[in-house]
């Protein structure tokens, strides 16, 4: 693991691309996003919103937002500009995979900038990580225009103050949970979608088994999955040894799934095989990150500190 790159922060005059990486998004998705940057212009960060064609293909097929070659296209042209310093993703879903043959590594690390996005995005979050780029994972279109008044005023804040002054410290704080696991560890924050990542496994992008050498603190969530599947993820997980070298766990949201006749629920399972593999180190549950209004920035590759006691977990970036 060599020396992260830290991506310079959004300049005043600086632009803001917004592509479409993966899956296809609604039309008015897209013109809210473009008409709060209108009406937030001075909140939010950059100073204009460039919409690629990707993100509202008319000639896509399928459910992706466009051709693999557009949305290959739109990435390097919106990486390799000189005036962008951020990079949003319209939304995950799937397709992001496919483009990870196609960005080399070399292109990446010639032009740094921040990226933002989650869920399907996790596979790009880790060729960023493979190139020595750290990256955001964070709320994208949807979750920006959706979540108003205090969800979305405070992403804002949170974000704009990330990628603009480069404040050396980002911290949260959360209440605790009764299936936390308590301590202090340290180690470079990686982490994302468990299904995109689990998907990496054992090619160049296994970002997971940076702990097997590295000290790390591993953050996931997922929607959409059943229970038993990400019990065999976290198996996965378990048998590689990743489980037990990690410094620490951020158990993010799961969403959407159902009770089966084993758990009633999704933490209730990984709960369990935590006791039962003996993962001591610290543990913070049903932490705000994922499918869910309250999705909280994260920065990729940073040096982290998780505390976990009985009263709050503490979650502290540096870079």
């Amino acid at each position: 693991m060599g020396k992260l790159i830290v991506p310079a922060g959004v300049r005043a005059d600086g632009k803001v691309a917004l592509i479409g990486p993966a899956t296809r998004i609604k039309p008015e998705i897209v013109e809210g996003l473009v008409r709060l940057y209108a009406e937030h212009s001075e909140e939010m960060p950059g100073s204009e919103l460039i919409v690629y064609p990707s993100v509202l293909d008319e000639n896509a097929t399928g459910s992706y937002a466009a051709s693999l070659a557009q949305r290959v296209a739109d990435f390097t042209d919106a990486w390799s500009r000189e005036d962008v310093d951020l990079v949003i993703c319209a939304r995950g879903g799937y397709g992001c995979v496919h483009m990870l043959d196609y960005l080399p590594i070399d292109f990446i690390v010639s032009h740094p900038k921040w990226l933002v996005g989650f869920s399907d995005v996790s596979a790009l979050h880790a060729l960023l990580f493979k190139s020595g780029v750290a990256s955001i994972h964070g709320g994208m279109a949807k979750q920006l225009v959706e979540n108003t008044d205090s969800g979305f005023g405070t992403y804002r804040k949170v974000f704009k103050n990330l990628v603009e002054s480069r404040s050396p410290m980002l911290e949260y704080e959360v209440p605790a949970h009764p299936y936390n696991i308590t301590g202090e560890g340290r180690g470079v924050l990686l982490g994302g979608n468990l299904a995109v990542l689990n998907g990496l496994a054992g090619t160049p992008f296994d970002m997971m088994a940076e702990s097997l050498h590295h000290d790390v603190v591993l953050f996931f969530e997922d929607v959409s999955e059943p229970i038993y599947a990400v019990e065999r993820m976290l198996y996965r997980l378990h048998l590689q040894g990743v489980l037990g070298k990690v410094k620490g766990i951020v158990v993010g949201q799961f969403t959407d799934w159902h009770a089966d006749r084993n758990y009633e629920s999704m933490y209730d399972m990984i709960y369990a095989r935590f006791l039962e593999w003996g993962v001591s180190c610290p543990v913070a549950f049903d932490f705000p990150v994922g499918h869910n209004d309250r999705n909280v920035p994260l920065v990729e590759g940073v040096d982290v500190c998780l505390k976990v006691d009985a009263q709050a977990v503490r979650l502290t970036m540096k870079f």
